[in-house]
């Protein structure tokens, strides 16, 4: 087994005994099968590799990991609801499976249980995740507005779509980086350096995403083509 799977498992073990939350099923219920369709689990990966690199214990990123899973899982569930997308991973989407209701509920209680794993950290790591953390969420949902915006539109340039990208997707990415470093102690000009490159390893993974949402194979894509 080479070190990254490791990760991966260690990381899928913390998921399931981290969000055990089962009543009322009808809320509950989604979150888990959201959370269960896979994925390449990338943001908290890199989460546990940043806090490792710096030095600090895997183990300590664990929450923190998990918090940016659930946060970027609630992002793609209401974002399926925004697009009328009907397939997620190649499954059916939440509110496909349920209903728009309970997709959005289920979304919202997502996003609450993202924040609330940040209480295990001490005082002065809490507030420097919750602040990274609060910034990204905002700038994610500027992005998605930017998106919204831009369905209406025959006129974007590339610099707005750019843009764009960066907040809706490549903050999530630089954040998830930036919080194993703030979990392993080092200064704030690291931080921010190790944030800067997970904006540009963003960038990079959604421009191949977009390529894929209007040319790729629905049968390996895992959703519709053209669905965004």
């Amino acid at each position: 087994m080479n070190a990254l799977e490791h990760l991966r498992i260690t990381f899928l073990d913390h998921l399931k005994n981290r969000i055990t939350e089962n009543e009322p099923a009808g809320l509950y219920d989604p979150v888990h099968y959201i959370l269960s369709l896979g994925g390449k689990r990338i943001r908290p990966l890199l989460t546990m590799m940043s806090a490792k690199m710096y030095g600090a214990p895997v183990e300590d990123s664990l929450d923190a990991a998990v918090a940016v899973e659930v946060f970027h899982n609630f992002t793609l569930l209401h974002d399926d609801i925004m697009d009328a997308a009907d397939l997620r991973r190649g499954q059916e989407t939440v509110h496909k499976k349920w209903n728009l209701n309970t997709g959005i509920l289920s979304g919202d209680a997502m996003l609450i249980m993202a924040y609330r794993l940040f209480e295990g950290y001490d005082k002065d790591q809490f507030f420097q995740l919750h602040k990274v953390f609060s910034k990204t969420a905002l700038e994610v949902c500027e992005g998605q507005q930017y998106d919204v915006d831009f369905e209406t539109r025959d006129d974007v340039t590339v610099p707005e779509y750019l843009n764009m990208i960066k907040l809706k997707t490549s903050v999530l990415v630089g954040c998830a980086l930036q919080m194993g470093a703030i979990i392993a102690g080092v200064k704030e000009e690291e931080q921010h350096l190790i944030y800067n490159y997970g904006v540009h390893l963003g960038l990079a993974f959604q421009l191949m995403d977009d390529y894929l949402d209007a040319f790729g194979d629905p049968a390996t894509f895992g959703k519709e083509v053209g669905g965004d």
